[in-house]
């Protein structure tokens, strides 16, 4: 598939009731029904707090595929990518899309969490991360996915997740845009046959996202947990692909980033659908740059803190807010900061940098404007 086929899938296809980055079970509930008629939807379970757990199946084909997003609640780009690609398996009678449809069937978790979806939390009701209890399985959540992935018996997993704006693709100045992992299954992080496989289909995901967002992919560290659910089902030798959306510059409500995920998706779909995976090709998986933590949100330079220049860093702390995020400026670090970046960088000039009247900066102030040489500049995000 070409770019420019995949950008006008998205253009014609993307679900437009959901947007920016608060998705609940709330919102998505009218789309499930609305996809009834083209799609087989279950209810699966129910969540801590008695809410529905839902499955999309999509396709009638022999390569069985598992996917699950928001098992953290406030990790939602994957859940929007996941209805744009719904409206696309639809209304589309394009024939990559009935290659896909007759080649693979696609079972779809949209929210795995919806208690968490819905307070805006990582964790589910019982402050439970469910991604560190695939041995436990002490929440319901845990055992409706383990129950799934049972019956189911899926030929790949893909475990879909967001990530922080902390992270570069490397060690250079661009954001991580896209992240991939294969996770490990052994202590010893051994390249295992299905493992290969998953790498093999991370990297024709990342070829063709190097189209559009070059240097702007990274992988994830490897370091083996088995309370993992991608440790843990990549250990039953299932190919089990992480997909974590990270931040596209100025895309703080990641619209851009769910067209990223949208073309990832429907790549490793069309791949599955017409190939006989060996994992052979799984070599330039290794040449995807290690994530790096060199980023922070905002950062003021050179600014004159009791005669000593320092920079200050800031990160946004999302807050659910009237049932929409917003984005808190707090002070995260004071230093010299040279060997980090930042989204947004101010040159304070060797100036002092006035918050509230008052000199004093410390790390965990909250600040929405900062006084530099007597012009105020605003720290809070706009058109987002």
């Amino acid at each position: 598939m070409t770019t420019a086929l995949q950008n006008q899938f998205h253009k014609t296809f993307k679900e437009q009731s959901l947007f920016h980055r608060y998705i609940s079970f709330q919102q998505i509930s009218p789309l499930l029904k609305k996809h009834e008629s083209h799609f087989n939807i279950d209810i699966i379970g129910r969540s801590v707090l008695g809410e529905s757990i839902c499955t999309t199946t999509i396709g009638n084909g022999k390569r069985k595929i598992l996917m699950w997003s928001q098992m953290h609640g406030n990790e939602s780009t994957t859940t929007k990518a996941i209805f744009d690609l719904c409206n696309l398996f639809a209304e589309s009678k394009h024939e990559v899309i009935k290659e896909i449809l007759n080649a693979c069937t696609i079972v779809v978790i949209p929210i795995l969490n919806p208690d968490g979806a819905k307070a805006y939390t990582r964790l589910n009701a019982n402050e439970v991360d469910l991604n560190r209890d695939a041995q436990e399985l002490s929440q319901p959540e845990s055992k409706v996915l383990r129950a799934l992935f049972n019956e189911f018996k899926p030929d790949f997993c893909f475990n879909l997740h967001g990530q922080r704006t902390i992270f570069s693709a490397g060690n250079n100045n661009l954001p991580a845009t896209v992240s991939f992992l294969a996770p490990a299954q052994d202590k010893s992080c051994t390249i295992t046959e299905n493992r290969k496989k998953a790498m093999e289909i991370i990297s024709v995901m990342n070829d063709f996202l190097q189209k559009q967002i070059p240097k702007q992919v990274g992988i994830y560290d490897d370091t083996f947990n088995i309370n993992c659910v991608g440790d843990t089902f990549q250990s039953y030798n299932i190919p089990t692909i992480l997909i974590e959306a990270g931040h596209y510059p100025n895309d703080y409500g990641r619209e851009e980033t769910r067209r990223y995920i949208f073309q990832c998706l429907l790549t490793a779909l069309h791949y599955i659908s017409n190939t006989v995976i060996t994992g052979n090709s799984y070599k330039p998986y290794f040449d995807i740059p290690k994530n790096e933590k060199l980023f922070y949100d905002i950062i003021i330079r050179n600014v004159n803190i009791n005669s000593k220049i320092q920079d200050i860093a800031i990160l946004y702390q999302e807050r659910l807010v009237y049932n929409k995020i917003e984005f808190i400026p707090i002070i995260e670090k004071v230093s010299d900061l040279r060997e980090f970046y930042g989204h947004r960088e101010i040159d304070a000039n060797n100036d002092e940098v006035i918050v509230d009247g008052l000199k004093s900066i410390s790390e965990g102030l909250e600040i929405d404007f900062v006084s530099i040489n007597n012009e105020n500049t605003s720290l809070i995000l706009k058109n987002i």
